[in-house]
């Protein structure tokens, strides 16, 4: 094979050594390039300095230019750990903090408004997770929970689940907190809890929002596509996170709470938690 143009591409340098024996700048420009020339240069002495200047010592090796992108790699093995316990004089405060929230709720309690508000409100960077969000990334093939549930949507929640979790600690190893929200149920604790806690860490800090049945119905009635649930699922499904009272999970009742009163009342719940996270 002949190129068309120009001359090879040098030997790539490898870190650590001089330049590849056996090129020299000539050979990289037609008509410099002479035969035996990269052999001689091997061998041939540095010319001595010119009279009345003193030799000079060889520049320290230049160091690469730093990533500037402000992307740290994300270390292996690394999720997120139980914050620290602040001295019992100093209050925690958790709008200052780097955390990361799970936030667990039925359909309609209002997990998605309260999560992007939260975030979009502290004053370190924070980033919103929504699982349903990641899980409609698949667009062919969508397996859709309303039409039936069956392995192809069970996977698909498993993967939404650990790519939301990825993403999560990559966040929080450059610094930025994050909240998540899905619809955990305490009756499969190894599943939901269990496999966040896998996912993220365990200082992943997890915050029921359960209002009454009645406010469930109405909010997912405002609800279009396939996140509205028909009236028996939302029924459903929030009996069964009537499971999370008693678990030792703080819990908000956000019946009479707008999205702002919620995300302050969730502020006052995390900086407990900070102080004394849960057992889960």
């Amino acid at each position: 094979m002949q190129h068309a143009v120009g001359s090879p591409l040098p030997p790539p340098h490898q870190p650590g050594h001089g330049p590849a024996v056996g090129w020299s700048p000539a050979a990289h420009h037609p008509g410099s390039h002479h035969p035996g020339a990269h052999q001689a240069s091997a061998s041939v002495p540095p010319p001595p300095p010119a009279p009345g200047f003193a030799p000079q010592p060889p520049h320290p090796p230049v160091s690469p230019a730093p990533d500037t992108t402000g992307h740290v790699p994300l270390p292996p093995g690394g999720p997120v750990g139980v914050p620290l316990t602040p001295p019992a004089t100093v209050a925690p405060d958790p709008a200052g903090t780097t955390l990361a929230v799970l936030l667990i709720g039925p359909a309609g309690a209002g997990k998605t408004s309260v999560a992007k508000y939260w975030a979009d409100h502290r004053r370190v960077p924070t980033a919103h997770i929504s699982l349903d969000d990641v899980r409609e990334w698949v667009r062919s093939g969508f397996a859709d929970p309303q039409s039936g549930w069956n392995d192809h949507s069970e996977a698909q929640y498993r993967l939404a689940r650990r790519t939301c979790g990825f993403a999560a600690r990559n966040f929080l190893a450059n610094g930025i907190s994050c909240i998540l929200d899905d619809a955990v149920f305490p009756d499969r604790p190894v599943v939901g809890l269990g496999g966040w806690k896998r996912h993220v860490g365990p200082g992943l800090l997890p915050v029921v929002l359960l209002p009454g049945l009645e406010i469930v119905l109405e909010r997912n009635a405002e609800r279009s596509g396939n996140r509205r649930l028909t009236d028996e699922e939302v029924a459903r499904i929030h009996g069964r996170m009537a499971g999370w009272y008693g678990s030792g999970l703080p819990i908000i009742d956000n019946s009479q709470l707008d999205v702002p009163q919620t995300a302050r009342v969730l502020d006052d719940v995390l900086a407990r938690s900070i102080a004394s996270p849960p057992s889960w």
